[in-house]
Formats: C-alpha cells, sequence, structure tokens
C-alpha cells in the first residue's frame, strides 16, 4: 500500500455534490457539500441546471482539498460517482448544454415509453438491456431532448451534439473535451446498451432515433478513463474510478462475493444484489452491470425505489412540520405507532416492483386525531416497507435467502428506520462505520487502478460494521403493517391517469 495518498471521489447527487478525500486506510480526510435547486417546470417534470451541477463540483473538490490542508500532489487520482440516468446534451465545441438535464426522477416520456410497450419491444428490451420500458432511463429522455429542443438536433445534423450522462458530462467537463466517455454500469442505465455484448445496441438506437456518433464512448469503470485538468486544482490529475451512484456504494460495501447485497437510503431507495458473472435474468427487478474491472463483468439484481430520503426533505420543505430529518426519527419514536396512517412516497411514481408511471404519492387513513408524529412514523415506515417488497422480490428472483443487508446513505443514520427495517424484513440490518460508502465505492475503483490497493481483498479488510440491528417484531405486527402498506399501494396506483 502506498502511504501518504489521497483519493478525491466526487460524488454527485441529485439534491447536492460531495467531495470526500479518502486516505490509504479508507479514512476520510475531508468533506464539503453543495446543494443545488431542483428544477419543476411542470408536474411530473424534474429538471437540473448542468453548469451549475459542475459549478458545485469545482467548489467542493477546491474546498475539500482545501479543508484537509493537503496540495493537489497529494492527490493520486480523482473518482466520480453520479446520480444516474439523469441526462444532459450539449455542443461539443461550446461544451455549453443546449437545454436543463432531465433528471432521472422525470416522467415526461411515459407516452414514449407507452408507444414502445405498444410496438413490441418490451421483450427485446428487457433481454437485451436488462431493463424494463420506463421513463426512469435515459434512452427516452434523450429522445425527447432530440424531438424538443431544437438546437440539439441541429447540433446533432452537424456531428456537434453530446449526450450522456452526469459522469460523461464531468468528464468531459473536467478533461476540457478530451474525454467523452461513460462506464459500463452508468451506460447500463440508458436502455440503449447491450448487456451481454457491452456495446450501444443499434436496434434500439434506430427505434428512438438516437445518433452513435452522439454517445460516450464505453469503458470500465477502473482506469485510464482521462486526465483532468490542472484549472481544477492546479495540475493535472487522472480520473481513475467511476460508477454510478449504487454500482459505486455495493462496490464500496465490500459486496464481492455473490449473493450479497446492499440497500442505500438516499433520494430514492436501491437494493442491489451482486449475481456474479452471468447476468440474472428477472421479471419485476432490473437487470444490471454492477461493475468491470480488468476485463471482468461483474452483474446485479437491482431493485428501485424512487423516493425515500426525498420524502423527508418534503417534510422539512413542503409540508414544514420538520426542521431537520433526525426531527422526524424523534417524533416517530414518541408515538406507538403511526396511529393506522399509511404514506405511499410515489411522487414521481412506483419503481419496482409495480413499475407504476402513473401512481403518486398518497397519505391515508387520517383522523382527527392524527398528529405530525403519526405522519413522520408513518413517513419512515414507508420508506422500510419500500425496501422489504424489493428484499422479498429480490429474493424469489435470486433464489437466494438473504442473511443481512448490508445499508449506507444518509436515511440509514435513522435508529428507527433502520430497526423497523430490520423488523418488517425479518432480516439483520448491518450499518457500517462509513455510510459515505457510493463515494468510498468509486474511490476504491479509482485506488485499484492507481496502485494505492492492490487488491479485493485488501479492500475487504477496511471494512468495518458499526452496528448491527437485530429483528425484534412479531409476525403477526409484520403481517398487519404489510397488509395495510400493500392496501395503500393499491390506492395510489394509476392516480395521475384519473
Amino acid at each position: 500500500m502506498t502511504l501518504g495518498k489521497y483519493i478525491l471521489a466526487i460524488d454527485q447527487g441529485t439534491t447536492s455534490t460531495r467531495a470526500i478525500l479518502f486516505d490509504a486506510l479508507g479514512g476520510i480526510a475531508a468533506v464539503a457539500q453543495q446543494e443545488f435547486p431542483q428544477i419543476y417546470p411542470q408536474p411530473g417534470y424534474v429538471e437540473h441546471d448542468a453548469v451549475k451541477i459542475l459549478q458545485t463540483v469545482i467548489y467542493v473538490c477546491r474546498a475539500a482539498v482545501a479543508k484537509a490542508g493537503v496540495s493537489a500532489e497529494d492527490v493520486a487520482a480523482i473518482s466520480i460517482t453520479n446520480q444516474r440516468e439523469t441526462t444532459v446534451a450539449w455542443d461539443s465545441q461550446t461544451g455549453i448544454p443546449v437545454c436543463n438535464a432531465i433528471v432521472w426522477q422525470c416522467r415526461r416520456t411515459a407516452p414514449e415509453c407507452e408507444r414502445l410497450a405498444a410496438d413490441g419491444m418490451g421483450e427485446y428490451i428487457k433481454s437485451t438491456t436488462g431493463l424494463l420500458i420506463d421513463p426512469y432511463f435515459s434512452g427516452t429522455k434523450m429522445k425527447w431532448i432530440l424531438d424538443n429542443v431544437p438546437a440539439a438536433r441541429e447540433l446533432a445534423g452537424k456531428g456537434r451534439l453530446r449526450l450522456g450522462t452526469i459522469d460523461s458530462w464531468l468528464v468531459f467537463s473536467l478533461t476540457e473535451g478530451r474525454s467523452f466517455v461513460t462506464d459500463i454500469s452508468n451506460a447500463s442505465r440508458t436502455m440503449l446498451m447491450d448487456i451481454n455484448k457491452h456495446c450501444w445496441d443499434g436496434a434500439l438506437l434506430k427505434k428512438l432515433g438516437i445518433p452513435e456518433s452522439a454517445l460516450p464512448r464505453i469503458v470500465e469503470c477502473g482506469g485510464d478513463i482521462g486526465i483532468c485538468s490542472k484549472t481544477l486544482l492546479g495540475r493535472e490529475i487522472p480520473i481513475a474510478g467511476m460508477a454510478g451512484d449504487q454500482h459505486a456504494a455495493l462496490f464500496g460495501q465490500c459486496c464481492f462475493e455473490k449473493g450479497m447485497a446492499k440497500n442505500t437510503y438516499g433520494t430514492g431507495c436501491f437494493v442491489l444484489m451482486n449475481t456474479g458473472e452471468e447476468p440474472v435474468q428477472s421479471k419485476d427487478l432490473l437487470t444490471t452491470v454492477a461493475w468491470k474491472l480488468n476485463g471482468k463483468t461483474v452483474y446485479a439484481l437491482e431493485g428501485s425505489a424512487f423516493n425515500a430520503g426525498s420524502a423527508l426533505q418534503w417534510l422539512r420543505d413542503e409540508l414544514k412540520i420538520i426542521e431537520t430529518p433526525q426531527e422526524a426519527d424523534r417524533l416517530a419514536e414518541s408515538v406507538e405507532d403511526s396511529g393506522g396512517v399509511s404514506f405511499v412516497p410515489a411522487f414521481t411514481g412506483l419503481g419496482a416492483p409495480y413499475w407504476d408511471m402513473y401512481a403518486r404519492g398518497a397519505l391515508l387513513g387520517i383522523t382527527r386525531g392524527t398528529q405530525r408524529a403519526h405522519v413522520c412514523r408513518a413517513v419512515l415506515e414507508s420508506i422500510a416497507h419500500e425496501s422489504y417488497d424489493l428484499i422479498h422480490v429480490m429474493e424469489q428472483e435470486a433464489g437466494v435467502n438473504l442473511l443481512e443487508l448490508r445499508v449506507d446513505g444518509g436515511a440509514s443514520r435513522s435508529r428507527f428506520l433502520m430497526q423497523y427495517q430490520a423488523d418488517v424484513s425479518d432480516r439483520h440490518v448491518k450499518r457500517p462505520v462509513c455510510l459515505e460508502t457510493t463515494a468510498l465505492g468509486s474511490a476504491m475503483l479509482a485506488g485499484l487502478s492507481v496502485g494505492l490497493w492492490d487488491s479485493q481483498e485488501e479492500l475487504t479488510e477496511l471494512w468495518r460494521e458499526e452496528q448491527t440491528f437485530t429483528p425484534s417484531c412479531t409476525p403477526e405486527l409484520r403481517e398487519r403493517n404489510l397488509a395495510r402498506w400493500h392496501r395503500a399501494v393499491e390506492r395510489s396506483r394509476g392516480w395521475a391517469e384519473i
């Protein structure tokens, strides 16, 4: 191990950007974070300003290095992990986006997804890309931009249009246009990549009218991704690790063995299980590339719930009944139960296993005696209920009974949520010392590439458990809570079509 070196991990999320400086023992030397605005042009639409995202990246990278009191010479490599599926379109000559980025949560392409399904494309897309037809993924977002932004179609005709997810946008910008790439984990989330051949699928590109010349080159998750311009930190630094946020978290949780799984409680909730070197096809879950290193590909099954931590933000920012997530925890613990209240956080539809793009959020069971503590508890319980659905289907599809679930993400700090997750899932929930596993995973990918670490076995030695939550719920209460949750889900479904 090379001591005295650091990996600067860029963690570009849905609501904020962080830079975390990791040392050679996997410890955190410094963290810097900056939020950026969410843009909601109309119901169901979610956008980001890609230039503002880039500005936050530059700010937090410089701030983290300064806070740690190190120099650019101490940074061995840069890694990137990012909100997946969010789509950016820009001019290759000017580097300026032609429109706001379309966020993964955005549902504007639901009509296009319906047309694809009506054309009988569902089975082809599932077998080729591992994904289901849903507005969640990038392919229909790219088509929407080409169809609705005149500048995009004009640039495409001139060969100057660039279409990519946030990883591609950041690498292009940080390398001053020298590298236009995407890593295979992000590419596997576009609904355009053949997960068996690891290339863009010509039939899907033709169907959606997307020119391959506008798409980035697909690369492994570690290696020679690009050279960051010296304008960022004062010297050129290799970008040596890159993965979509959930794939990076699976790596950061050291789920290197087939059958190991993790759940990330971020803006959404994402359960991923390592399924080994062969893709496992699933009816209700997504088959995805977990990572690819040194020519070896590891696949995963994924279950995605679109809204989790965002429900706590809703309590804070829109309803204004809490000031911090910790207050929601305290209120939830102040009552014995939710008072019969159920909440379904389907702000932007339901993901796995329902895949209902027209579902909307629901708060049910309210009485005159309902207090804000009951609402807070129902919201926290809903996150665990969503995760239970994902875990239950995943075990069935993969034919594996999970003995433990490794957890991370901001909401995993909630003691109430983690205990309730263990209770409702009837599984041990293990929370690591380092909850920044998304950034850590990308840093590990970069560190392996530049020789900071020698092997995955060495990385496994760095993983440390902070607390295990043991199930303590009776089977009768568990079944009653789940039955009420599933009734609430049914009442939320198809609401946007009414």
